[in-house]
């Protein structure tokens, strides 16, 4: 018999324990084993060259803090059984199952109107007929049905597992150390009221330095200007091959890319779209923009050129929109130069909005010890929180640096 009580070893939380037979059956499964190839981080190695990290690597991780959490929560007292702690971790662990190639950048392009939240609900009740009901109670944690918030708030909130997992993961591997957050910490702070998810008050700030820290992950590296732009043509590759195939043009493609390159955005999603969905990963579109590089049609080799020679357009970042009149003397000029007339596909606006802290709608709790609960920002010791609770804008041009 196989001992599926395996440990893995993590360059980030070190060893990772698989405390239940159902989590290797699972994580031994085709649809988890194609996480492997889909990248955690889109195209973010093409400015920081270590981050070809997956979301493989990414549910593990989570799934491993899943449990710490739990062990802290009984050790506090909190009454956890055995099904509650297996269902966490299966929710957990798959909570990303419904993530398409490049994870957020090609989100709806692929199958309009569709999150990867709800494509990974799918699939999780799918594995659930298979593993005969083992997953019921991990689907209910998922979707925030079962009694127990704080279940559903580990999963997902504003201080949950999987995002102590990426912003400590993404540092590390992009080697950005503004980013590398105490997880043991804020996970020992933990603590439930009323079945609720809460932070212990003498953890305040390790919570604010963990939100100060997503802030510059997300200023510093998700919204940089290059990878903002490398994921915005993701888009414009996707797009632009889609309206090609519309118009009876045969790219060469894979299979199951093809397919829905050619899929009619009108139909109802079936049981065949999910399937081919599931064999779909980085490297169908991957191999794709290698191939569209020498396609005659010039935007679509435009785009794909800019990603695989890494020869991105020139930007500009503001913290206000650009003027029409801007543009428009740049799109003139990109018409000139390439001797075209759709320009204007040439260049574009990027838009880019964080809220750091969001107060209004998911406050993050502190327990005093006296049993109270007090709102992070309302706090007396807090620092920062009433300051990150704003949002903030940024739009970057961009436009061809063949005409300045």
């Amino acid at each position: 018999m196989t001992n599926k009580l395996k440990i893995i070893n993590d360059p980030v939380h070190g060893f990772i324990k698989i405390p239940y037979e159902i989590l290797f059956d699972v994580i031994e499964h085709l649809i988890f084993q194609r996480l492997r190839r889909i990248s955690q981080t889109g195209l973010l190695n093409l400015i920081f060259p270590g981050a070809t990290h997956t979301r493989f690597h990414h549910a593990l991780g989570a799934m491993h803090l899943m449990f710490t959490a739990l062990e802290n929560l009984k050790l506090k007292g909190v009454k956890i059984s055995k099904e509650e702690e297996k269902s966490a971790l299966l929710a957990i662990l798959l909570h990303d199952i419904g993530h398409g190639p490049f994870s957020h950048a090609l989100e709806n392009i692929l199958i309009e109107d569709w999150h990867h939240e709800k494509l990974s609900l799918l699939l999780m009740q799918q594995l659930n007929e298979e593993f005969n009901g083992e997953l019921t109670t991990a689907i209910e944690m998922f979707q925030g049905k079962y009694p127990r918030k704080f279940f559903n708030q580990l999963i997902s909130s504003q201080i949950d597992v999987d995002r102590l997992d990426y912003l400590k993961r993404d540092s590390f591997f992009s080697g950005v150390s503004e980013g590398n957050i105490n997880t043991q910490r804020i996970i020992s702070m933990m603590n439930v009221s009323e079945d609720e998810l809460v932070i212990d008050a003498k953890g305040i700030y390790s919570v604010e330095n963990y939100l100060t820290a997503r802030m510059f992950m997300y200023w510093q590296v998700y919204f940089h200007k290059t990878a903002s732009l490398a994921e915005h043509f993701l888009v414009k590759i996707l797009e632009r091959a889609k309206y090609l195939s519309s118009e009876g043009i045969d790219l060469p493609a894979s299979e199951n890319l093809k397919y829905f390159l050619n899929r009619n955005p009108l139909s109802k999603t079936s049981k065949d779209d999910i399937a081919r969905f599931t064999e779909l990963d980085d490297y169908d579109v991957f191999l794709s923009i290698k191939i569209w590089t020498k396609s005659p049609d010039f935007l679509l080799s435009y785009y794909c050129k800019s990603i695989i020679e890494r020869n991105f357009p020139k930007t500009i970042i503001s913290s206000k929109p650009f003027s029409e009149e801007f543009i428009n003397e740049k799109i003139r000029k990109a018409n000139q130069y390439f001797k075209i007339e759709n320009g204007h596909e040439m260049l574009g606006t990027i838009k880019r909005i964080l809220l750091p802290y969001d107060a209004e709608n998911q406050s993050i709790y502190l327990l005093n010890k006296d049993g109270k609960k007090v709102k992070l920002e309302e706090s007396e010791n807090q620092i920062l929180s009433s300051s990150i609770s704003q949002a903030k804008t940024k739009y970057i041009l961009y436009f061809p640096r063949e005409i300045g």
